[in-house]
């Protein structure tokens, strides 16, 4: 049984204090991949800490970014949104804050620095799609009911693309469009990318979260919590990244 263990980090980035978490199993021996989670427009809370906890029982070093900084959170759409907004607008703090998290993980006692992966939700799977398309150097990135337009960079942006790419994506998520997938498809063709794009049929956005549900209907959010293609997209993941750090 997995002796996982865990701590809330502080560290710096650009100037602003970030809080994030990690966790480990302190008995498996040696270095391990470490595996970034980006957190939803929440905020890095309870959700994206038990992903790192996930992770890590996995037998990887998880680590939950804080994109927002000094650990902060939303308690409602509202205060979300202005959050996140805040953030995309300047995609170089973005870059800036996840990397700054990066090096953190990779600097653990527990990690393999060269052997690094990330995974988000939401607005934390257009991140990591936005990293992978800018040349990030991660083995892999696994995108759960994510932003699909931050995965396209402008012209004459971005980099080669090398990580392995997972895309998990609800066919009924009402928050983007059919010309948008249809884009960021094309956009992966373009670029030689190794990307599998996997459209989950009934599933609509935040399908991985249990509390999507009740925060659609309290909200009047186009949400649902789907147990099946939460635990189907989470075992794919697990092959998709044996695959990348073989």
């Amino acid at each position: 049984m997995a002796n996982i263990q865990s701590k809330e980090i502080s560290y710096r980035a650009g100037g602003a204090d970030m809080k994030g978490y990690i966790a480990w199993d302190a008995d498996k021996a040696g270095p391990r991949p470490g595996v970034l989670v980006v957190h939803e427009w929440w905020g890095v809370n309870d959700y994206a800490r038990r992903r790192a906890n996930m992770l890590a029982e996995l037998g990887y070093t998880g680590m939950a970014v804080d994109m927002y900084g000094s650990g902060k959170t939303a308690g409602n759409p509202d205060e979300a949104g202005q959050l996140m907004n805040g953030l995309l607008a300047d995609m170089a703090t973005v870059r800036e804050r996840f990397n700054a998290g990066l090096e953190q993980l990779q600097a653990h006692e527990s990690t393999d620095a060269s052997r690094s992966a990330a995974i988000g939700y939401c607005m934390g799977g257009g991140i990591v799609l936005h990293m992978a398309r800018h040349g990030a150097a991660l083995s892999a990135v696994a995108s759960f009911h994510g932003a699909l337009p931050l995965g396209i960079a402008a012209a004459g942006e971005g980099g080669e693309v090398t990580s392995r790419i997972a895309v998990y994506h609800g066919e009924d998520d009402q928050f983007f469009t059919a010309e948008q997938v249809a884009d960021f498809k094309n956009e992966m063709r373009k670029t030689n990318a190794n990307c599998l794009f996997v459209t989950i049929p009934g599933a609509l956005h935040g399908f991985t979260n249990p509390l999507a549900t009740t925060n659609g209907e309290k909200y009047g959010i186009p949400l649902r919590y789907s147990e099946l293609a939460d635990r189907c997209s989470w075992d794919h993941m697990q092959l998709v990244l044996q695959s990348a750090f073989k």
